[in-house]
């Protein structure tokens, strides 16, 4: 549990030895001990539109923007959201409007250098009185998120700008408490403090409630009235675990010119970029989307836990809601998992950020679940575990990775010998059914004999001999290539049906339930859809995987059968390109009419599953390896991203009813923004396209199964 301090009042070391002035709080729900807690709080919503952090290591901090707000900030790590948001408003002396960012004024958000992730948000109020705009940076030498400020009055009225600050301190909202320590609003829960100050300096301080509970701090810039001469201004938020801390560090960021910490953050992120290899031929007509996909994916990774990158810096839907504690603390796409993690070390490989990937194998092996070997469903970025189901791809691609990356040396085989006897000796208490029947598969709602799945135990098996005979450990080698073997001549056996109703010819399910595919077997789909419906029914793209990695060819039949069956029952064709469904009758995704998405029961079909950018990125990489042109599925992935260049998880697919519809066709949806996942598809397939073979394709897996 978390603790809460039990003062009331909050006293502030800073420069002059300052005491910070406690507040009444305000009325709200009632806490456990009787004490006023204030209204719930929650998270913004998924579809961020930026992303940023410094590339140093001296700054533990990362940034969001949603909205026309700073949504999200984390720190001290990227599983830690430390604020919900931070929102400018705009009013004339008279207080006759106020228009708020996020709901009054209309905001376009860019990153000014596409080699950088330094963003600029334009707000525009409708009326032609102001021009609101705001560049957003972390300061790379301290925990500071800094913000310059410009507002410039279009009519000649002076205005006001003002500040509205809401904290959620360690991953929760509702057990901080604020002050003012003289110009600067500090907030803190006993684990983590913020100090927000302004240059110019901030006047008309609201610290909020000084009882732990809810709280929201606001504040007037003073001299910014958007008329020659008064119209820029800085903020910088300091964190720190302590008040005095976070004061000092937010005065420093202050004292800092504007120009001087964005001249720096930016050469942080050039000088990233000219490490990594030149951007391939391949993706010069998506120049500025291979960039900003290189950067998020960059970004994605833990400063304090090195090789810890987490799904997504947003909280999709419901997740942000705090509903059925889906939400609190953050979790979910804040977490580490090892599939993911397989996907950006090999993205990060292809783009020549070689130790990111190794750093990525070092961190798995790392926390790697001993002594039996598997992996966490995912885990907090210090590699705490937070679900606790089981796959079986995870505990496979990890090995893969070490072997793709060369991390082959003694520490880590004792970690891969751990994983694939793991794999080889699995029986799931369940059912009695022996590896390679899994309890999860790579979409973490079902159990059963997945193409996907398989495929990567067969190459992490074939990995990890390869390993052990480096290390002479010819014994276990032979006994993993034998079961391998044995499990890929069993493939189809177990995978793919002969009779079912969606094709006269054979094709792969998206997993057999029982191991035997000509079987109706039903299941329940999940996420609020059919209750019972005969897994002959059900497909899904992920069975790609056996070709890139050369467990399959191309040309197969069933392959190629599989296709059409695929882009009959799944496909989406877009302004920008096709993009897939994950399967059939998925439910993960918005309403009919655009709303959110949140859990449902069997049988309401109240919830869609929408198209995922990253699917088209596998299919390009099909295409690449039956000798096709790739570059159109990069396209298309390219133009599915905002303006700033974030690829979310899902696009609109245009499924009726459309008059209202959430998004353009083919472009982000609410979900995930951005997706890690996604921007490592869009670099890998680049790649691909570039050395005419898949980026993750082990020649040894090949050459055993096909080439």
């Amino acid at each position: 549990m978390r603790r809460i301090l039990s003062s009331l009042a909050l006293t502030v070391a800073v420069a002059g030895a300052a005491v910070a002035t406690p507040v009444t709080a305000e009325a709200g729900p009632r806490a456990p001990d009787g004490g006023d807690r204030g209204p719930k709080s929650t998270w913004t919503e998924a579809d961020k539109s930026g992303f940023g952090t410094s590339r140093s290591r001296g700054s533990n901090v990362w940034f969001t923007l949603q909205g026309g707000r700073t949504s999200e900030v984390f720190y001290p790590d990227l599983s830690t959201p430390s604020v919900r948001s931070l929102e400018l408003s705009v009013t004339d002396r008279a207080g006759s409007f106020v228009d708020r960012a996020s709901r009054d004024m209309t905001t376009t958000v860019s990153r000014p250098d596409e080699r950088s992730l330094r963003f600029a948000s334009v707000h525009e109020d409708g009326s032609g009185r102001y021009r609101l705009v705001e560049e957003h940076v972390t300061d790379p030498r301290r925990d500071a998120y800094v913000v310059r400020v410009r507002l410039v009055s279009l009519d000649g009225a002076a205005y006001r700008v003002r500040v509205h600050y809401d904290p959620a301190l360690d991953n929760s909202g509702m057990d901080d408490r604020g002050s003012r320590a003289g110009r600067a609003l500090v907030a803190t829960d006993g684990r983590v403090s913020t100090a927000l100050v302004a240059r110019p300096s901030l006047r008309d301080l609201r610290p909020g409630r000084a009882r732990p509970g809810n709280l929201r701090q606001a504040a007037t810039i003073r001299g910014l009235d958007g008329r020659a001469g008064r119209r820029s201004a800085t903020l910088s938020l300091g964190f720190g675990r302590q008040p005095a801390r976070a004061l000092r560090v937010a005065d420093r960021a202050r004292t800092t010119s504007w120009s001087r910490s964005a001249a720096a953050y930016d050469r942080g992120w050039h000088r990233y970029l000219r490490s990594l290899r030149e951007v391939p031929a391949s993706a010069v007509d998506v120049r500025a989307e291979y960039l900003s996909s290189a950067l998020v994916l960059a970004a994605a990774e833990d400063k304090q836990n090195p090789g810890a990158f987490v799904a997504s810096p947003s909280a999709p839907w419901v997740w942000g809601n705090e509903v059925e504690d889906l939400s609190s603390p953050s979790g979910a796409y804040h977490l580490v998992w090892s599939r993911d993690a397989y996907e950006f070390g090999t993205a990060l490989w292809a783009a020549g950020d070689e130790r990111a990937a190794r750093r990525i194998v070092d961190w798995l092996f790392e926390v790697q679940q001993k002594p039996d070997g598997s992996f966490p469903q995912n885990s907090d970025v210090a590699g705490t575990p937070v679900w606790s189901e089981l796959q079986l791809d995870e505990v496979a691609l990890p090995i893969v990775l070490a072997r793709l990356v060369g991390r082959t040396g003694p520490r880590t085989y004792r970690g891969v010998r751990r994983a694939a006897d793991f794999v080889a000796g699995f029986v799931d208490e369940e059912t009695g059914r022996r590896a390679p029947f899994s309890p999860q598969e790579r979409w973490e709602n079902q159990s059963g004999y997945s193409p996907n799945s398989i495929a990567g135990q067969v190459a992490g098996l074939v990995s990890a001999a390869d390993i052990a005979r480096r290390h002479g450990d010819r014994r276990s080698a032979r006994r993993w290539l034998r079961l391998a073997d044995r499990w890929e001549r069993r493939l189809q056996d177990r995978t793919v049906t002969t009779n079912g109703p969606l094709s006269p010819t054979p094709y792969y399910l998206r997993l057999s339930k029982d191991g035997d595919p000509d079987a109706g077997t039903t299941y329940a789909i999940g996420d609020g859809g059919p209750s019972e419906v005969d897994q002959r029914l059900v497909v899904d793209p992920s069975f790609l995987t056996l070709v890139r990695w050369g467990i399959e060819e191309p040309e197969d039949p069933t392959v190629l059968s599989t296709l059409d069956v695929i882009d009959r029952e799944l496909r989406v064709d877009t302004p920008h390109g096709p993009f897939w469904h994950r399967f059939s009758f998925d439910g993960y995704g918005e309403t009919r009419t655009g709303g959110e998405w949140s859990p449902t029961d069997d049988d309401s079909f109240q919830t869609l599953g929408r198209a995922w950018p990253l699917l088209t990125g596998e299919r390009g990489e099909y295409a690449v390896s039956a000798g096709q042109d790739g570059v159109p599925y990069l396209r298309a992935m390219a133009a599915a991203a905002g303006p700033s260049g974030m690829l979310a998880e899902q696009v609109w697919d245009g499924r009726a009813p459309t008059g209202d519809p959430c998004c353009p066709l083919g472009e982000n949806t609410r979900a995930a923004t951005p997706l890690t996942w996604s921007h490592a598809a869009l670099v890998r397939l680049a790649w691909t396209i570039e050395r005419e073979r898949p980026a993750d394709r082990l020649g040894l897996v090949a050459e055993r199964y096909g080439d």
